[in-house]
C-alpha cells in the first residue's frame, strides 16, 4: 500500500514513527512520512518519503511573532491562541499532505482530529498510530492531568472533558477545512463521535508493561508495544563523548530534550553542582534548555551540545535525568538505567509516575523545583539526593533491568504491521 504517516511535535513526537515506518516499507509498502522541515533528515536517513506540515516548533518565530519574553508567565489564554492558531495551519497543511494516491492515512494524536476530515473528502480508510493514551478510562486521568488520582469516576470524567476541550480548540480550523474540502458541515465533536461509534481502531506504540491496556476501554483500541526510533547501523557517539566514557566510570545523563528552560544558567549550574556533591560525573545534554558546565569546565562534567542516540548513550550511563517526554523515558527503561524524572509540562508528569510505579525512578522533580528553589543551595541538594538514589539503590537498578528485559520480549513495528494487514484489505 502506498501508507502516509502524520506527526507534528517535537523530536520526540516524530522519531518513532521512523522506526513504525521503516518496519512497513520492509514489509513492502510505500511509506512517507508528513511532518516539520526540521525532521526531514530524521525522515530521510530513515529511507522514508518525507512531506513537509506548517507549524514547526524548531523553526524560528518570523519578526513580530506573538511571543514571551523569557522568563515571562505564559497565560492559558496565551497558549490557547498559539494552539488555535497552530491547529489552522496543520489543517491546512494536512489538507495538501494527503493525496488521492495514499491508500491508508496514519494519524498520530496531534493530527487525527483534522486528518479524520481530509480522510471523509477524500475516501482514504484511516488508523490512528499514537504514543499517548487519549481514550477516558477509570484507570488513570487524562495524560495532561499532571498524573493528579481523580478516583474511578473522576478518572473517566476528566477524560471525557479533556476530549471536548480539544474539540472545541479545533472548532475554527474543522470548519475551515470542511469547507475548503467541500463536506457539509458537522462540529469536532460529532466528527469525533461517529468515529468512536465506528470502533475506529487505533494503534498505541507504547508497552503494555507501561500502561496496561484499561479494562473499559472499547473494542478497536491497541497497545502493539514501543516503535523504537530507526537507528542507522553505523551510527556513532560523538569521539569526544567516547573518550569520556572511557576515562572513568559510567556517568550520569543530564538532559531535557525539546524542553526550553527560563533560567539555563541556573539549571546547569545546579545541575553540576548536585554531580559533584553526590561525587558523579556527569553528561549534559544542551538540547533546547541550552545546559551547559562553561562556567565551571573540569574533567568530571562534559557538555554535548548535538544531540546524541539515546540507544547508544544510556546503556553507558548509570543513570538518566530527563523531562520524561514519552521517548525518552522509554529509551531508559530500554537500557535498563534508573531515571530521575524531572519533568516540564504536558504528559511528563503522566510518564514521571508510570516510571516509578515501575519501581525504576526516583520520585519526580519537577522542574520548578530546580528552577525556583528558595535558595539554589536547596534545588542542588534535591537533585543530589535523587541522584544518590539514582545510582546506589539496589532495586531502582533491578527494576530497571528487569523491565529493559521484558521489553525485549516485545516487537511494536511487527505488532502494528500486522494488525495494519488484519485492518486493511
Amino acid at each position: 500500500m502506498n501508507i502516509l504517516l502524520t506527526a507534528a511535535g517535537s523530536h520526540g513526537d516524530v522519531a518513532p514513527y521512523t522506526g513504525l515506518g521503516t518496519r512497513l516499507r520492509a514489509a513492502g509498502h510505500q511509506v512517507t512520512l508528513a511532518t516539520h522541515d526540521s525532521h526531514a533528515p530524521l525522515v530521510r536517513a530513515a529511507g522514508l518519503g518525507f512531506r513537509s506540515l506548517p507549524g514547526d516548533p524548531g523553526a524560528t518565530p518570523a519578526p513580530g511573532a506573538d511571543r514571551d519574553a523569557p522568563g515571562t508567565p505564559t497565560t492559558r489564554r496565551a497558549l490557547m491562541r498559539r494552539a488555535a492558531t497552530f491547529v489552522a495551519h496543520l489543517g491546512t497543511g494536512l489538507a495538501d499532505a494527503v493525496t488521492p494516491d495514499t491508500e491508508l492515512l496514519l494519524l498520530s494524536t496531534t493530527t487525527a482530529p483534522l486528518g479524520w476530515h481530509v480522510a471523509e473528502a477524500l475516501d482514504i480508510p484511516t488508523v490512528g498510530a499514537y504514543l499517548v493514551p487519549t481514550a477516558p478510562t477509570r484507570a488513570f486521568s487524562p495524560v495532561l492531568s499532571g498524573g493528579r488520582r481523580l478516583g474511578g469516576w473522576g478518572n473517566r470524567a476528566a477524560g471525557r472533558l479533556s476530549l471536548r476541550v480539544v474539540d472545541r480548540l479545533h472548532t475554527d480550523a474543522a470548519r475551515a477545512l470542511r469547507t475548503r474540502l467541500g463536506l457539509s458541515p458537522a462540529t469536532p465533536g460529532t466528527v469525533r463521535r461517529r468515529t468512536e461509534t465506528a470502533n475506529w481502531p487505533v494503534l498505541h506504540g507504547f508497552s503494555e508493561l507501561v500502561v496496561p491496556r484499561p479494562t473499559d476501554w472499547r473494542p478497536g483500541l491497541d497497545i502493539t508495544g514501543y516503535w523504537w526510533p530507526h537507528l542507522a547501523p553505523d551510527a556513532q557517539l560523538p569521539p569526544a563523548v567516547e573518550d569520556f566514557l572511557a576515562a572513568g566510570p559510567p556517568p550520569v545523563s543530564i538532559g531535557f530534550g525539546s524542553m526550553a528552560a527560563a533560567d539555563a544558567e541556573r539549571l546547569g549550574c545546579v545541575a553540576v553542582r548536585a554531580l559533584r556533591r553526590a561525587g558523579l560525573r556527569g553528561l549534559l545534554l544542551s538540547g533546547n534548555a541550552g545546559l551547559t558546565a562553561a562556567a565551571s569546565p573540569a574533567d568530571d562534567v562534559l557538555t554535548v551540545p548535538t544531540p546524541v542516540p539515546h540507544a547508544l548513550l544510556f546503556p553507558r550511563v548509570a543513570a538518566a535525568v530527563h523531562h520524561c517526554g514519552a521517548g525518552t523515558s522509554a529509551a531508559a527503561l530500554r537500557a535498563g538505567i534508573p531515571s530521575v524524572p524531572v519533568p516540564f509540562t504536558a504528559d511528563q508528569p503522566f510518564w514521571a509516575a508510570r516510571l516509578a510505579a515501575l519501581g525504576a525512578a526516583t520520585a519526580a522533580l519537577p522542574v520548578t523545583t530546580l528552577t525556583r528553589a528558595a535558595s539554589p543551595d536547596d534545588a542542588v541538594t534535591r537533585l543530589a539526593a535523587a541522584l544518590t538514589e539514582a545510582t546506589t539503590a539496589p532495586n531502582l537498578r533491578t527494576r530497571a533491568r528487569a523491565a529493559a528485559h521484558h521489553l525485549t520480549t516485545e516487537d511494536g513495528p511487527t505488532t502494528a504491521l500486522n494488525a495494519l494487514t488484519r485492518l486493511t484489505p
